[in-house]
C-alpha cells in the first residue's frame, strides 16, 4: 500500500498514524485521543502490530506523547473556533484526520493542510477511495519544499485570507529542519494578522530529558538517522521562546510535555504516561 516512490507519506507520518490507532486498540479507556481513520488511510498489512516500532510495551511512552500533543492541538483549535477564528493551517499535515473525525468543528473553518505534492496527491486519492472526499472547506495545499516553494504564497492561492487571524500548527516537524529554517517559519507566521496563534512542537536536548527516557530517545534518534530523516535541531525551552520573541510574536508560552501529561493522564490506573522529550511553543501575534 505504501510506496515512497509514489509520494506516500514518510515513515514518521505512518508511524504516528499507527500509534494513534494503537492507543485506541491497546490502551484501556478513557482514551486521550481517538483516531483510527489514519489506520484506514495507511491500510497496513494485517500483522502491522508485530512491527518492532509498534511493540505495545516498549512504545508506550512515545505512543502516549503522540496522542497528548494531538489532543492539545485539537483542544486548542476547538477553543479558538469557539472564539471566532475561521482559518486553520496545518504545516506538514501528513495523515492528519481532524477534518474527517471532527466535521462538526472543521466545517465551521477553512482548513488548509500543507504538505509535499506527492503526499497530498496520495492522501486525496485515499480519501476518495474511502468515501470521505474533499469537502469545500478543506484545502489540500501542495508545496514543494525541496524546490524552495513559498508556502505562504501557495496558501494564499488556495484561498487563505492573510488579513484574518488563523491558527497555524506544526507538530513533529521542527526536529527535521535546520534552526535557520525554523526561524524563517517563525518570522513568516509572526507576520500574519493580529490574533493569530502558532503552536509548534520541538525536541529537547537529551540532557534535559528524564533519565528513564534518554535511552529510548537515543534509539529514536538513531532510527531517524538510519531511515534518512535525521533529527537536525534541538531546543532548550528558553532558546525557543527567545527565537519566537525575536521573530516578532507578541506573546509566547512554553507548554512542557510534563504539563500535557498532567492535563491528560492524571488518574489513569494503567500507568500510561508520555515520555519526555517533546515540548510545545504556543505563540500569538
Amino acid at each position: 500500500m505504501v510506496d515512497e516512490q509514489t509520494g506516500a507519506p514518510d515513515n514518521t507520518a505512518l508511524r504516528t498514524a499507527l500509534w494513534r490507532a494503537m492507543h485506541v486498540q491497546v490502551d484501556p479507556p478513557p482514551h486521550v485521543f481517538e483516531d483510527e481513520i489514519g489506520l484506514r488511510l495507511v491500510a497496513p498489512d494485517a500483522d502491522w502490530r508485530r512491527r518492532p516500532d509498534m511493540d505495545p510495551e516498549t512504545t508506550r511512552g512515545f505512543r502516549a506523547a503522540m496522542v497528548a500533543r494531538a489532543r492539545f492541538i485539537e483542544d486548542l483549535i476547538t477553543e479558538r473556533a469557539d472564539h471566532g477564528i475561521t482559518q486553520y493551517v496545518i504545516l506538514g499535515a501528513g495523515l492528519d484526520t481532524f477534518a474527517q473525525r471532527r466535521p462538526e468543528v472543521a466545517s465551521r473553518l477553512r482548513v488548509f493542510e500543507i504538505d509535499q505534492p506527492g503526499t497530498q496527491a496520495w492522501k486525496r486519492q485515499r480519501l476518495d477511495e474511502l468515501g470521505y472526499g474533499i469537502p469545500g472547506w478543506l484545502h489540500l495545499v501542495p508545496v514543494d519544499f525541496e524546490a524552495s516553494q513559498d508556502w505562504l504564497t501557495q496558501l494564499a492561492a488556495a484561498g487563505f485570507d492573510a488579513s484574518s487571524p488563523a491558527v497555524i500548527v506544526s507538530t513533529g516537524v521542527s526536529m527535521y529542519l535546520t534552526k535557520d529554517a525554523t526561524a524563517a517559519t517563525l518570522s513568516q507566521v509572526a507576520g500574519l494578522a493580529p490574533g493569530s496563534t502558532f503552536a509548534m512542537t520541538f525536541l529537547l536536548p537529551v540532557e534535559l530529558l528524564d533519565d528513564t527516557d534518554r535511552s529510548g530517545f537515543r534509539a529514536s534518534k538513531q532510527g531517524a538517522q538510519a531511515s534518512g530523516t535525521p533529527f537536525l535541531s534541538f531546543y532548550a525551552p528558553d532558546e525557543m521562546l527567545e527565537l519566537a520573541r525575536g521573530a516578532g510574536f507578541k506573546d509566547v508560552r512554553h507548554v512542557s510535555g510534563a504539563a500535557l501529561a498532567e492535563r491528560y493522564f492524571t488518574g489513569r490506573t494503567d500507568g500510561l504516561r508520555p515520555s519526555s522529550g517533546e515540548d510545545v511553543l504556543l505563540a500569538t501575534t
